[in-house]
């Protein structure tokens, strides 16, 4: 049976708190305060060295795989210094803005300088964006990728928006596309079936889950020289600016 000690022998027991403070903290005490330091030392290095890992530039396996679009190659001297992917949804309305008034431009000014690949990442509030991707991977099989990729984005106003909102009919837009297909001299049967394929499917989807990998949550997404890249500038001529510097910076190294 456990005792309640007597409260004579409580107090007696009790440190007296003067002659504690000149004996200063226990050996335990210094010695469990120096396994703390020692673990949120090693703690803090980990992180320091995973934040290191993350910042780093991303696997160029991840970024550009076997396949990938290009839309310009560094050639010459310049061959290898940029590489600038961009992740887009085809519907997106901030994709065809930065269209129009940056990647158009960049592409025209640094063509055979820097090589600019394309990735696909449509977004689910895009209804349009998975079949836009098809229709630019269909062409893509008869060797028309580019020019299916432009004319997307130069006649989305006809086929993205109704004028108030983003537009849903899928049956509309394909047809839409088929029309394109004919306009750029596809054979326009094969170009049906290869937009119904799982071979083009599995591009979209190879895309998608690549760029999930690199945490893209959001269209336009730019990696420049395997880093995230955010453009500074409220205007397309601020911003178009931001991407000169940066890459006229690296292009010069």
């Amino acid at each position: 049976m456990t005792r309640t000690p007597s409260r004579a022998s409580a107090v007696a027991s009790r440190p007296n708190p003067v002659t504690a403070a000149r004996r200063g903290p226990s050996l335990n005490v210094i010695l469990i305060g120096a396994v703390v330091v020692v673990a949120a030392l090693i703690i803090g290095a980990v992180l320091w060295f995973n934040r290191s890992d993350e910042a780093g530039p991303v696997s160029n396996e991840t970024l550009v795989p076997v396949g990938a679009h290009t839309l310009s190659e560094g050639q010459g001297a310049d061959a290898g210094k940029v590489t600038l992917v961009e992740f887009l949804d085809y519907q997106c309305p901030a994709c065809v803005n930065f269209y129009e008034g940056v990647t158009s431009q960049l592409e025209q000014e640094y063509d055979g300088r820097i090589t600019f690949v394309v990735r696909n990442y449509p977004l689910q509030m895009h209804p349009l964006a998975v079949p836009a991707a098809r229709a630019a991977e269909a062409a893509g099989l008869q060797g028309k990728w580019a020019e299916m990729y432009h004319a997307l984005y130069d006649t989305w106003q006809q086929w993205a928006s109704t004028g108030q909102s983003i537009n849903t009919d899928q049956a509309v837009a394909t047809t839409f596309f088929e029309g394109l297909a004919q306009d750029l001299g596809l054979d326009v049967a094969q170009f049906r079936t290869d937009m119904a394929s799982d071979q083009v499917q599995a591009i979209v989807d190879r895309d998608q889950a690549d760029g999930t990998t690199l945490d893209v949550s959001a269209t336009p997404t730019f990696f420049l020289n395997g880093e995230e890249f955010q453009a500074s500038g409220s205007t397309a001529a601020e911003v178009l600016d931001s991407f000169r510097a940066e890459i006229d910076e690296a292009l010069a190294g």
